[in-house]
């Protein structure tokens, strides 16, 4: 599915909304394997953890950051207790904030 934002078209969409990390990443680690050089990701993620780790990601191989923001604070989680663990802590989150990052795979 190939969609345009503010200019940008979106070629692959990653929701890891309700996972934590290494989760998120390791999954836009499998869709840049996936697709081709030129391409943008869109990532949805709810882990505060991503403001640090995607960026570092786009860095260290070589990938664009085209956009990261914040969309929304005190989204609902529909999620399965059973799925999600917080450190330190038996109750599981049920809400959080939304975070959107548009990553543009290197040229190869």
């Amino acid at each position: 599915m190939t969609t345009s934002t503010m200019q940008t078209t979106i070629n692959h969409h990653l929701d890891t909304q309700g996972l934590i990390c290494p989760e998120p990443v390791m999954m836009l680690h499998r869709i840049m394997r996936k697709a081709d050089g030129g391409e943008v990701i869109e990532i949805l993620a709810t882990d505060p953890a991503t403001t640090r780790d995607i960026p570092n990601f786009c860095r260290h191989l070589g990938h664009e950051l085209l956009n990261q923001e914040t969309l929304e604070k005190n989204v609902s989680l529909d999620i399965d207790p059973d799925e999600i663990r917080v450190a330190g802590d038996n109750e599981v989150p049920t809400s959080n904030t939304l975070y959107r990052y548009l990553v543009k795979k290197k040229d190869v």
